[in-house]
């Protein structure tokens, strides 16, 4: 079949990667992809949220499966654009209806529908700017710390955790009164802090069934020891050592068994990933949120690691055959290190040459995938914060890192920075 990814950051080199690699893709295209994408398949120079430019490619490359990478086109209605078209209605798009992307795209609408389904989570309260007084008054009331949440979509950047009233109050002022995140930050979530170790679970739905693909632990501070800001997250391993039977027993019976009913019996169109962002607290898991797509960089581990051929599983949520597909795994450990460009996450520049990258994807059980990178005169050149990842695989979380770390070593541009702690935890 053909295929067309849509998206152009590591998660979707990761995708075409896996993709390519399946004997039922005759053809692959990425819209706008990356030159890492180039390197694999057909980049399309077209942008995520440009539906009928995609149609057309869709209809001139006789398109069969669409995958969607990033969460704005999902949020935005990509799905229904194509099914409710006569000449698209057989493609096969990997995504949920508009309405089942408000699990992402609203927090108020996703914790409306965990309180509806009885699914662990932070007690919370929302608020806008008719009754934001209310608001003033919950925060000064609140224990600390405090978690206040854009409802709407915020490129990753709409979550403050206020560890003082003073700081709350503010950063809520700036959310609503004066717009921080524009529309986004129009309705804010207040939410109790869970202490724990944040991990996500990635599953696979047609609404009905699901099988996990994989899970992963990811590092979103920009310093070293979980320090400094948050960014879209500076790597990842996989499988994670606690995550074991039991915990993730738990995961099922407690959230994705319930999440996946709840989308069935409130007749939500919903075939594609789902990526439940959890806290564990003292081995009793909580969600923080869900993703209607995979995570970028937790895509970069697990789909190395999962040795089931992505395609039919992807065909799977479209024929009614997912619930027998049997879901298997590499029987080794991953880790993914994420470069970035100096400054991120705030200012940074861009178009700086990127070298080695040939020499790095020559280290034996390592990966390239690209994210913020562009052509500029016939050289690839950084595009963006998080620019690329090396993954490895190893004996040992340990081992996979180093070997990720030696692949990165590899690699020059200038003011390139990464933690060099990922997965510290677990030596």
């Amino acid at each position: 079949m053909n295929i067309l990814i849509i998206g152009s950051g590591g998660r979707e080199h990761a995708l075409a990667w896996k993709i390519a690699q399946s004997h039922h893709c005759d053809a692959l295209f990425i819209a706008p992809g990356n030159p890492g994408t180039a390197s694999i398949g057909t980049n399309l120079a077209i942008q995520i949220n440009d539906f009928a430019s995609l149609k057309n490619k869709v209809l001139e490359n006789a398109i069969d499966m669409i995958v969607v990478g990033p969460e704005d086109p999902l949020v935005n209605g990509i799905y229904d654009y194509f099914a409710n078209n006569e000449q698209t209605k057989h493609v096969n798009v990997i995504g949920p209806s508009a309405q089942a992307a408000q699990l992402e795209g609203s927090k108020a609408y996703s914790k409306h529908f965990m309180q509806r389904h009885h699914i662990p989570t932070a007690s919370y309260a929302e608020f806008t700017i008719s009754n934001y007084q209310e608001g003033v008054e919950y925060i000064k009331a609140h224990a600390l710390p405090i978690v206040l949440k854009a409802d709407g979509l915020a490129a990753g950047k709409g979550v403050i955790i206020a560890f003082t009233h003073q700081e709350a109050l503010t950063s809520f002022e700036e959310m609503i009164q004066n717009k921080q995140f524009g529309e986004a930050s129009a309705k804010v979530v207040i939410e109790q802090f869970l202490q724990g170790i944040e991990v996500s679970v990635f599953a696979l739905t047609d609404g009905v069934s699901y099988q996990i693909i994989g899970h992963a632990k990811d590092y979103k501070r920009i310093g070293e020891g979980d320090t400094g800001l948050n960014t879209g997250g500076m790597g990842c391993v996989s499988p994670v050592p606690f995550m074991d039977q039991v915990f993730m027993q738990k995961v099922e019976d407690r959230i994705i068994k319930p999440t996946i009913h709840g989308i069935q019996s409130e007749n939500l169109v919903y075939k594609g990933f789902v990526f439940f962002g959890l806290m564990n607290c003292g081995g009793e898991p909580y969600v923080i949120e869900y993703n209607c797509r995979l995570g970028d960089p937790e895509t970069e581990v697990i789909l190395p690691r999962l040795q089931t051929d992505l395609v039919s599983l992807l065909a799977a949520t479209d024929n009614g055959t997912l619930a027998d597909v049997n879901i298997e795994y590499q029987d080794a450990f991953f880790a993914t290190v994420m470069a970035v460009s100096g400054g991120y996450p705030g200012d940074y520049k861009k178009g700086f040459p990127i070298h080695g990258l040939n020499q790095a994807a020559t280290i034996p059980d390592a990966l390239v995938f690209q994210a913020g990178t562009g052509f500029k005169e016939n050289e690839i050149v950084t595009n963006g914060g998080r620019v690329l990842t090396t993954t490895a695989q190893g004996t040992s979380l340990q081992n996979a890192v180093n070997t990720a770390q030696k692949a990165l070593a590899n690699i020059q541009f200038e003011g390139m920075y990464f933690r060099k702690d990922i997965g510290y935890e677990f030596k």
